[in-house]
């Protein structure tokens, strides 16, 4: 129970208007999984309204929600009617052929307080589904020791999908660190190899320059053989503060 209140918190947090929002859940046909989708469904039927950014965010949210509802593949679990002026938090059920199949609704995101859970028969069929998937800002397991060891090969499927992999956590919360990375594959983001948050964020406003044969009189303070500015240089392979 306490993981489906915990999910459920971060569907909704902020109004779901979080782009790390968990938009997908996938888990293997037992009966614990069944507990947690009926967990989850109570919770998120009692969730309240929220009000959204804009006008704007809302209509999107209800068109992207009219979408899941029509739907034949998509069953409706919880969530009050949308209508107002707030977005009303929602629980979907998807088959998961709609997924093998690459179905664009489920490779889409619905921006706000909203989530769709899938029932998967296996493990393999888990690392066959999580193949079908588009690029994501993240991928969480919730798992413990025995499972982790039984489903070690599913880590290399996330870290093809993924820009930052949890485990037993949830992604709303992006810290501003060093080891961040806020991005991911396509369409998660245009270039993968960046991230929006934390220190590497500066590289996606920096490109590389050579200077070849320049005058020490016209390099940046940075690449002058007296090093002025005391910083840490890869010369000739080795990291040194030296002049050269």
């Amino acid at each position: 129970e306490k993981i489906a209140q915990d999910l459920a918190d971060s569907v909704v947090l902020g109004c779901g208007q979080f782009c790390t929002n968990p938009g997908l859940i996938l888990g293997i046909k037992s009966a614990e999984f069944s507990q947690l989708i009926n967990n989850l469904t109570n919770i998120m039927g009692a969730k309240p309204a929220q009000t959204m950014l804009n006008a704007g965010t809302l209509k999107s949210y209800t068109a992207g929600l009219e979408h899941l509802t029509e739907h034949q593949g998509i069953k409706h679990l919880a969530g009050q009617t949308q209508q107002g002026n707030q977005a009303q938090p929602q629980l979907f059920k998807a088959d998961v052929e709609l997924l093998l199949a690459g179905d664009q609704l489920l490779q889409e995101e619905i921006f706000g307080p909203t989530t769709v859970v899938i029932e998967v028969e296996d493990k393999a069929q888990l690392i066959q589904a999580l193949q079908s998937m588009n690029g994501q800002l993240t991928a969480t397991l919730i798992a413990d020791e025995a499972d982790l060891t039984e489903f070690a090969d599913v880590v290399p499927v996330l870290e093809e999908k993924a820009g930052r992999l949890l485990i037993n956590g949830y992604p709303t919360g992006v810290e501003v660190c060093d080891a961040m990375v806020h991005g991911g594959p396509y369409p998660a983001t245009s270039d993968a190899r960046g991230t929006s948050v934390g220190t590497l964020a500066i590289d996606r406003y920096l490109r590389p320059v050579c200077y070849q044969n320049y005058p020490q009189s016209l390099l940046p303070e940075a690449l002058k053989d007296s090093n002025p500015l005391q910083i840490l240089r890869l010369v000739n392979g080795e990291m040194t503060k030296e002049a050269i």
